[in-house]
């Protein structure tokens, strides 16, 4: 039996395969074990190919995230501030159950390493943050909220805090029905409130 023969070119579509194979490995043995060799094998690349593209482990990861992350901030825009939080809610609450084991392992590697927790901020945390940063923007320009309005700076840490939040406090997951009561009962009023 002949090895399949390994492929160093990444089409969008092979990127996608190589990124899956990724979280999988990650879900399967934790990102310390997870080795660029072992994604090599998995995917049916080069390490070469591997290493051109992404600078080690910790970018392909947060390579990996980014691409299979379940929540399109960027298609959020009802026309309202409360349309947006309610359909962020929606799709962060349908999605905040699938994967304990991935985000366990990321969550537990990103404390040990610095170059892990510097790639998801850069290529995850920050473009996240922006279109959220857009989200309130709009909503200033509406009218609904106001521009110095105090809140507007602990919006993303309101949001994305109810998250490992409910899980500590009460060993659930944030559901999209907890984050569209949450949205209600405190995110909105802090931002109009303030």
């Amino acid at each position: 039996m002949t090895a399949p023969a390994r492929r160093s070119r990444l089409t969008p579509e092979r990127e996608g395969e190589l990124y899956e194979a990724v979280i999988e490995l990650v879900r399967e043995v934790g990102y310390e074990a997870m080795t660029m060799d072992a994604v090599a094998a998995r995917s049916r690349s080069s390490k070469a190919t591997l290493y051109r593209q992404w600078k080690g482990k910790p970018q392909l990861v947060a390579a990996a995230m980014r691409h299979t992350k379940p929540v399109r901030t960027s298609s959020v825009d009802t026309g309202s501030l409360r349309g947006d939080l309610h359909e962020l809610a929606r799709q962060i609450g349908d999605a905040a159950g699938r994967d304990t084991a991935f985000m366990n392992a990321v969550g537990h590697a990103v404390h040990q390493n610095p170059e892990l927790a510097v790639a998801l901020r850069e290529m995850l945390i920050e473009p996240e943050r922006a279109l959220l940063d857009q989200l309130v923007r709009r909503a200033v320009d509406r009218g609904e909220i106001r521009a110095d309005a105090a809140a507007v700076e602990f919006f993303v840490h309101m949001l994305l805090g109810a998250l490992p939040a409910r899980k500590i406090v009460e060993d659930r997951f944030a559901d999209a029905d907890y984050l569209s009561r949450y949205v209600d009962a405190v995110i909105l009023p802090a931002l109009l409130g303030s």
